[in-house]
């Protein structure tokens, strides 16, 4: 892997010891556990932002509202009542 960025971390003995431990488990360096304990995390944590969640209450006020403004005259393209009716066939949990 080249290097294009660096990122120091200053970390107490402890933590140190406790990252040395686990990548001498997963038998790497410590800067590679580290960058790919941090990848993860952040990945984790982007995806779950990403996400709206709502309770099958809110959803149906949700998709009343929006199907709502297509049934005072607008009519939606063919792209769009194509994405209508194919969220229309999603099995909600």
């Amino acid at each position: 892997m080249l290097a294009s960025a660096r990122f120091d971390l200053k970390i107490d003995a402890a933590e140190k010891e406790l990252v040395s431990r686990a990548a001498a488990l997963m038998g790497t360096t410590m800067a590679s556990f580290v960058r790919m304990a941090a990848k993860e995390k952040a990945a984790a944590l982007l995806e779950q932002e990403s996400r709206i969640t709502m309770t099958a209450h809110d959803f149906d006020a949700f998709t009343t509202a929006i199907n709502g403004a297509f049934t005072t005259g607008f009519t939606p393209n063919p792209a769009l009542a194509s994405a209508l009716l194919e969220a229309e066939q999603v099995k909600r949990v």
